[in-house]
């Protein structure tokens, strides 16, 4: 005991004490900051997880467009938003997407239904064998199925028999569902028939249908006129010409404030559409006869030659997102067009263009050479263009008749296919139909070389450890020289 006493009365005392003072405002100062976190914490827990959560994927997995914020934004009815979906089976980025949803609007539940809690819940909705990660999008008494497949797509597998997932288009598939059950009208879209005009492609097709397009066919040669409640007429691929007639039907249509869109080009049996050019000559812009063929190496495809044309974009709402994101449209057998500007009627802007080196080759599908000859007319040349006329119609023409084929569409990433999309949403006045993209889930891998490799071995198991330890005897060893000195 005296032992003990002696030593809590020896000369170290004041350093003791000094070392308990340090220790007791250290032990304070950890427990505030604690206490800091903790409430930190709680606070950030309570916040929408569009406010905590950062999305830096290279495909903006994890966020949602300009679009979706335009419909969401409108919205003056409750939707509801019902997540089939077992405890436990949730997918992360379904949950992260359909908060964003609800914290955009008030007017936006989403409410999860259990499958083994409510086995007949989906029956009412679809006929449709149900998966986890499902949606039901309902507003009154209109609602629409999204089934897991609408969410994630992909392919099937010829080889090995399995589905390969590509994509994710939830935020497409809501944003178009959410659009559908809260309006009471839909745009409609007249295809003309009766000059030999394709089939709308299918890929297209369902673009159009899923921004809730209503399409219809239009003989002009039977109806006589444009029905009213045509948001929108639409030519594709003719390979015959209009009647004077019918031209005559369209350009007043359009002089009267109606909207025109077409992809018309060149014709395999090289018939000239002049009835049909002429309601592009009215605004001074002037068909050239023949296939375009480019002469500059990077304004065509190097493994389909000189005919499939990789344009220049131009900026204008239609291409703007695209530009953006570096898609690059294909042009395949176009026809060229030249803009003299010799009009009074509207304004003329040129969506796609050729290099300088382009001509245009007056043999057309019969050509046998792709080089410069006779009779051929040299570029630039534009072939996109958007017309609008004084009177508030518009146009907008592509002069390719196949650029929209499911397989020139996938060759360009989808690009054709929502470049269109965009002309539409521009000519029926609805921006919120502007394409929203799928979002790849392709990963994108950080290659290094073998010399990279190496040096980041060496710091990060050798310089870095090194100096933290250096580091942390140098901290020791200066505590200790203030230790010694107030002894």
């Amino acid at each position: 005991m005296k032992k003990i006493a002696a030593l809590f009365s020896s000369g170290n005392g004041p350093v003791n004490r000094q070392a308990l003072r340090g220790g007791s405002y250290s032990l304070a100062m950890s427990a505030v900051v604690l206490a800091i976190l903790v409430v930190v914490n709680i606070f950030a827990s309570a916040l929408p997880a569009a406010a905590t959560k950062y999305d830096i994927s290279s495909s903006k997995l994890y966020s949602i467009t300009s679009n979706t914020k335009v419909v969401v934004n409108a919205l003056e009815q409750d939707v509801t938003i019902y997540w089939i979906v077992q405890s436990g089976q949730e997918d992360d980025v379904i949950e992260n997407l359909l908060s964003k949803y609800e914290s955009l609007s008030d007017h936006i539940e989403v409410v999860k239904k259990n499958p083994d809690v409510y086995p007949t819940f989906a029956e009412q909705y679809t006929s449709e064998t149900v998966q986890n990660n499902s949606l039901v999008v309902e507003c009154g008494d209109k609602s629409r199925y999204i089934s897991i497949q609408d969410v994630y797509l992909g392919e099937a597998n010829m080889y090995t028999g399995t589905y390969n997932t590509t994509d994710f288009d939830g935020e497409g598939a809501i944003t178009s569902a959410i659009d559908y059950v809260v309006s009471e009208e839909y745009p409609r879209l007249y295809l003309l028939e009766g000059h030999g005009e394709s089939e709308l492609p299918g890929t297209f097709r369902d673009q159009v249908e899923k921004e809730n397009i209503e399409i219809a066919a239009l003989s002009l040669q039977t109806a006589g006129s444009i029905p009213e409640d045509a948001d929108c007429v639409m030519i594709y691929a003719p390979s015959s010409d209009i009647s004077e007639e019918e031209a005559q039907l369209l350009a007043d249509y359009v002089s009267g404030g109606g909207k025109l869109l077409a992809c018309a080009g060149p014709t395999q049996e090289q018939n000239v559409l002049e009835n049909l050019y002429s309601l592009l000559s009215a605004y001074g812009v002037e068909a050239e006869d023949g296939v375009v063929v480019e002469g500059s190496q990077d304004h065509y495809s190097a493994f389909y030659g000189p005919a499939l044309l990789l344009p220049e974009m131009n900026s204008s709402d239609i291409t703007d997102s695209l530009i953006d994101a570096n898609y690059i449209a294909v042009m395949p057998v176009a026809l060229g067009l030249q803009v003299t500007g010799d009009t009074s009627a509207g304004t003329v802007t040129e969506l796609l263009t050729t290099s300088y080196l382009a001509f245009s080759k007056a043999s057309g599908y019969a050509m046998t050479s792709y080089e410069y000859e006779e009779g051929d007319t040299e570029g630039p040349f534009a072939l996109a263009v958007s017309i609008e006329d004084y009177s508030g119609g518009q146009i907008v023409w592509f002069t390719s008749s196949s650029f929209l084929e499911d397989s020139y569409n996938a060759l360009s990433s989808g690009a054709n296919g929502d470049l269109t999309m965009n002309a539409l949403a521009s000519l029926i006045g609805e921006s919120e139909a502007m394409a929203i993209r799928s979002k790849s889930l392709n990963y994108n891998y950080l290659t290094i070389s073998d010399s990279v490799s190496s040096l980041l071995k060496v710091l990060m198991i050798g310089v870095f450890p090194l100096a933290y330890l250096g580091i942390g005897i140098g901290v020791i060893m200066k505590r200790k020289k203030v230790q010694n000195e107030a002894v």
